[in-house]
């Protein structure tokens, strides 16, 4: 990458950004800026291992994940990643939008891990922390290696993003797929334009999110959709599900799920300074919503499944159900992808 006289720090020194204690324990290597990413520092450092099993005690469909990136310049106020940044000495809020973690090697990392006699080609979920097509990857292009690297050991993976750049890959997807199964959902809960500025300041427009959930259907891809996370009294009502869903389906989406916003640690500060600037009728309602945890109360979530089970059914978008590959469902013998895709 041609980014030598743009970087603002080499192994680690020096830097003006802070936060630096936390990025040299895992092996920070430059800081960099472009100007076609304003106002956003990339810290490239070299992973030593890419894969991270999820608990046991998780009810997650799937036990690993690949994330090449922490921090994430789609800047939604409600991620629920953004504690993790502070595990690098950054804060949750403007510094997971504009500090980005790039672990350069994660490819060659995963390739090393896949070839483990112990490896049982169990599913790999992408995108379960930050978006891995997020802005970052059009410079970086991680993806492209750890999908290959994913299929040829002939593991199973599955992909959720916001990000229009996954059309670049769709025939990398498209190849990929005649030999493991593969999962593609796109995230799409927001579909009025001024909330979606507002709450999603980085992320591609709806519409653009639709038009990527049709030119992965043309691929010939399956694409459920993540409607979620549901802002109550916000993006909640029948109307806005309604016609959000109906575009959905229209798009062409084979399934969808639905499920409302949870606050988990510093996220909910972040999300609730954002709410009282925004939408400052609405903190005392959703100091109650969420005054007993992080999640939902019961009685709201079965609101929320009653209103839009009818509406999934009129736009024959599926059951609520996210399907996920499994380790046995691998579909051919496991090759090389091609290596001009990478």
């Amino acid at each position: 990458m041609r980014w030598a006289g743009q970087a603002v720090a080499v192994n680690g020194s020096p830097v003006d950004d802070g936060a630096l204690p936390g990025l040299q324990r895992i092996r920070l290597v430059r800081s960099v800026r472009a100007p076609q990413f304003e106002g956003i520092t990339f810290h490239e450092v070299l992973c030593k291992s890419a894969l991270n099993k999820v608990p046991n005690a998780s009810a997650l469909p799937f036990r690993y994940t690949v994330n090449g990136y922490r921090g994430c310049s789609h800047a939604c106020r409600y991620c629920f990643a953004r504690p993790t940044h502070e595990y690098l000495d950054f804060d949750c809020g403007t510094d997971f939008d504009t500090q980005v973690v790039v672990k350069t090697n994660v490819a060659e990392v995963l390739r090393r891990e896949l070839k483990r006699p112990s490896w049982q080609r169990e599913t790999v979920a992408l995108g379960t922390n930050t978006d891995p097509y997020q802005r970052a990857e059009g410079r970086y292009a991680l993806m492209p290696g750890i999908i290959g690297a994913l299929a040829g050991s002939g593991t199973p993976l599955s992909i959720l993003t916001k990000g229009t750049l996954l059309r670049r890959d769709l025939p990398l997807i498209a190849q990929a797929v005649q030999q493991v199964p593969i999962s593609i959902a796109v995230s799409l809960a927001v579909g009025d334009p001024e909330l979606h500025k507002d709450v999603e300041p980085g992320t591609p427009t709806p519409q653009a999110r639709l038009g990527l959930i049709a030119a992965i259907r043309d691929a010939g891809l399956g694409c459920h959709v993540m409607v979620a996370p549901v802002l109550p009294h916000l993006t909640d009502s029948v109307e806005h599900l309604d016609e959000l869903l109906g575009q959905i389906a229209a798009a062409g989406a084979t399934g969808v799920t639905v499920f409302g916003l949870h606050l988990r640690g510093s996220t909910r500060g972040w999300f609730m300074s954002w709410l009282a600037r925004s939408h400052p009728e609405l903190v005392g309602r959703y100091r109650e919503l969420y005054r007993r945890g992080a999640y939902l109360p019961p009685s709201y979530r079965d609101m929320l499944r009653e209103r839009a089970a009818p509406l999934i059914a009129k736009h024959r978008l599926g059951g609520d159900h996210r399907p996920f590959p499994r380790a046995t469902e691998t579909i051919a013998t496991p090759e090389p992808v091609q290596q001009t895709l990478f």
